[in-house]
């Protein structure tokens, strides 16, 4: 005991007992917080889908929905794109062909099917009297994009991208209001029915946004795979038949 407290004097200690008692069981008061700085609010996410769902809906005709998908902003491949490839053909219309996306030759000109896929389209639906070209709308066509622009170097579209442009081809489809939609490909049957796999959906009657739905090979598929043809001549032949029974 002597040495602990020689060597506590040692140490420095010059008092045994304190002015006040010590309570060594007592909690030991809480630190003060350090004040925070207050943070900036994060922006918020914008949601692209919903404004274009509001804008698409507040187009009362082809010309303000034009005007609406010109002015949004939201979607990348506007920025990328020389100009918005919005429609091509006669308005009123009993058949509404619905293709993925523009081209280069697309984006050049400003109209959908132009191209050697546009020219093959053409010969096809002329063999059962429609032609884009006709004021007659018993024998007219009319045709559109799932996007109205073109993707970089003819990408596939991405998903966020035809979320987003969804509700503009929704409202086109009322505002054309045709007997008959032809989905052009897997990406326009991914948009317009919400799955894929052309080669067992095609020549199959289905329905979207209220109409009937026939999925065909697209043109540009029939140019790398001629044998296909076939199918697609099948796949009009039923085009034909579906308007007649509609006269």
């Amino acid at each position: 005991m002597k040495h602990a407290l020689e060597w506590q004097l040692e140490m420095g200690a010059d008092e045994a007992i304190g002015d006040t008692p010590i309570d060594r069981y007592a909690v030991a008061p809480e630190p003060k917080k350090k004040a925070v700085a207050p943070t900036i609010d994060e922006p918020q996410k914008i949601d692209a889908v919903a404004i274009a769902s509001a804008a698409a809906e507040a187009a009362t005709s082809l010309e303000a929905l034009r005007e609406a998908m010109e002015q949004f902003e939201h979607c990348g491949l506007k920025r990328g794109a020389k100009q918005l490839v919005f429609s091509d053909g006669q308005a009123k219309t009993r058949v509404m062909i619905v293709g993925e996306a523009p081209g280069r030759d697309e984006d050049l000109q400003g109209k959908p099917f132009v191209g050697r896929a546009g020219q093959l389209l053409d010969l096809m639906f002329s063999h059962i009297g429609l032609a884009r070209t006709s004021p007659d709308p018993a024998h007219a066509l009319y045709i559109t994009n799932v996007l109205p622009w073109r993707p970089p170097q003819n990408r596939d579209p991405k998903p966020e991208e035809v979320a987003m442009m969804l509700p503009f081809l929704k409202r086109h489809i009322e505002l054309v209001d045709p007997d008959v939609l032809v989905a052009m490909g897997n990406h326009a049957c991914q948009a317009l029915l919400g799955r894929q796999g052309i080669t067992r959906m095609r020549g199959n009657w289905m329905e979207s946004k209220g109409k009937p739905l026939l999925p065909m090979f697209h043109p540009a598929y029939l140019l790398r795979n001629p044998i296909a043809k076939r199918e697609a001549w099948a796949d009009l032949l039923e085009v034909k038949a579906r308007l007649s029974h509609h006269d």
